[in-house]
């Protein structure tokens, strides 16, 4: 495997200088002066002002006519011209998975509606992919890229999955998502999931990591793979299989305005993962998973391609419903590191965590300098910040590869209702957590206090708790 993106001068010096300006012999540096360094390499794509009508190439409106095979020879012509837009213009269209060229921005018209096939069938033949952080060739994602440069998905329309309790959703296994006792399911399948992880475990090539469709593993909605100079804006998102906007390996990626709305299982917002050069702004989350999850690749596979997420700003979003409001992992053993979050609002009895990290000593990695601040929260039903680093692993078991997390900063976080304010596993091993910073935090209503353990230090400024200052975190005690 390649060991990714070749490291740019500046994105270098950054990192150098950052991580030299975190130690504590180093504070003048404000290091959110960095969030305008990062800013400034991100390179949005450009477009010629030709358009392309898909209904010039025979799409029509309406159930029973596909228009899937119009829009892909409109798309292929507009990249073979030197690009441009394909319109998808006002009216509901279906047709089947899309597959972007370079220098095309689809755009989805205001009043536009584009309803993707649930034939599992029609996103065969399988192709390059990740399922959860591992490598393999599975169903075509409902819109897919690859190693394309300069691409959009654009406009005020929406982009309709159809999943529910009828289809897709089923395979995940669970009642609340339709499935019934006999029905094929991804939790009750002896081979899927499994085979797939048991692959990635014995280093099984990926050419040779081909699934089948009785694997039963869903498509995400949007996998952009391997490109650069992506936008994602404006768009309506609803209705998926599974992940909804699922950038891999790229560089220079903006996602902007969009609404990201599905309660279905496994269905994450936006997951970029191994990406570089990331700005996620503007945006409305309302998922059944997680909001906002920043990946690098699971276990071997992350290891070996080495491709962190870094240089990644997330501002002026809103998340309601998820697991996680801005989540780092769990398949993050990659690393990940420079992350800002700033100017968001969250606020849901059914948002679980506001800044969640996880990772186990299977999938190891090094999540550090994170920056968070500016986030005002209504409620979560569990804790503002939430760090665990044994996740999915039973008591007691070592997979090798510890995890590490440090530098971790929130300033002026206001939460006005969670059971916990801050709590942190950082398994037994020392300085495993370390350098966790809060200041100016107003935490309200914390029914369970605070839990911490395995962190080697939490420094607190102006932190106050149910009323009153928080001088000191109980460390390492599991005490509240």
């Amino acid at each position: 495997m390649k060991t990714g993106f070749a490291f740019k001068a500046l994105g270098g010096l950054i990192a150098v200088v950052m991580l030299l300006s975190f130690s504590k012999n180093s504070e003048a540096v404000d290091p959110w002066s960095y969030k305008d360094k990062i800013l400034k390499q991100i390179k949005e794509p450009s477009f010629r002002k030709m358009q392309y009508n898909i209904l010039e190439f025979g799409a029509k409106e309406g159930m029973g006519f596909n228009s899937g095979p119009a829009i892909k020879k409109a798309i292929e012509v507009c990249s073979k011209n030197g690009g441009g837009k394909v319109v998808v213009p006002e009216g509901i269209f279906y047709t089947g998975p899309i597959e972007l060229k370079s220098n095309v921005n689809l755009h989805i018209s205001q009043g536009a509606t584009l309803r993707f096939s649930t034939n599992p069938k029609d996103y065969t033949p399988f192709v390059l992919t990740r399922w959860e952080g591992i490598d393999c060739y599975n169903y075509k994602p409902l819109i897919y890229a690859y190693n394309q440069k300069n691409i959009a998905i654009s406009g005020k329309g929406v982009l309709d999955g159809m999943a529910n309790e009828t289809n897709w959703w089923p395979w995940k296994g669970r009642s609340e998502y339709g499935w019934k006792e006999g029905m094929p399911s991804q939790e009750h399948n002896p081979e899927g999931k499994n085979k797939l992880v048991m692959m990635e475990s014995n280093s099984t090539p990926i050419a040779q990591r081909i699934m089948k469709e009785s694997d039963l593993l869903r498509p995400q909605f949007i996998n952009i793979y391997k490109c650069e100079r992506v936008l994602i804006e404006g768009i309506k998102i609803i209705n998926s299989p599974f992940w909804l906007v699922h950038p891999l390996m790229c560089n220079n990626l903006v996602v902007r305005g969009i609404t990201a709305e599905s309660n279905g299982p496994n269905n994450d917002g936006c997951d970029p993962e191994s990406c570089k050069n990331v700005l996620i702004e503007d945006c409305f989350f309302n998922t059944g998973d997680d909001c906002i999850a920043i990946k690098s690749g699971r276990n071997n596979d992350g290891r070996q391609w080495n491709i962190p997420s870094e240089n990644i700003l997330i501002r002026r979003c809103t998340m309601k419903n998820g697991h996680g409001g801005v989540v780092i992992g769990s398949e993050v053993s990659g690393n990940c590191r420079n992350v800002f979050a700033e100017d968001c609002v969250m606020d849901s009895p059914l948002l679980e965590r506001v800044i969640r990290i996880k990772s186990n000593s299977f999938r190891g990695g090094v999540v550090e300098n994170i920056y968070v601040r500016n986030i005002n929260v209504g409620q979560c039903s569990e804790a503002v910040l939430r760090i665990e680093l044994s996740y999915e692993v039973k008591s007691g078991t070592q997979g090798g590869h510890t995890p590490l997390v440090r530098n971790i900063n929130l300033e002026n976080v206001t939460c006005l209702k969670s059971r916990y304010g801050v709590f942190v596993d950082g398994a037994t091993v020392e300085n495993q957590v370390s350098g966790i910073n809060l200041t100016r935090c107003n935490f309200k209503q914390i029914s369970d206090g605070n839990k911490v353990s395995g962190v080697s230090d939490i420094n607190l400024k102006d932190v106050i708790i149910n009323g009153k200052v928080l001088v000191e975190m109980p460390s390492a005690q599991n005490k509240n």
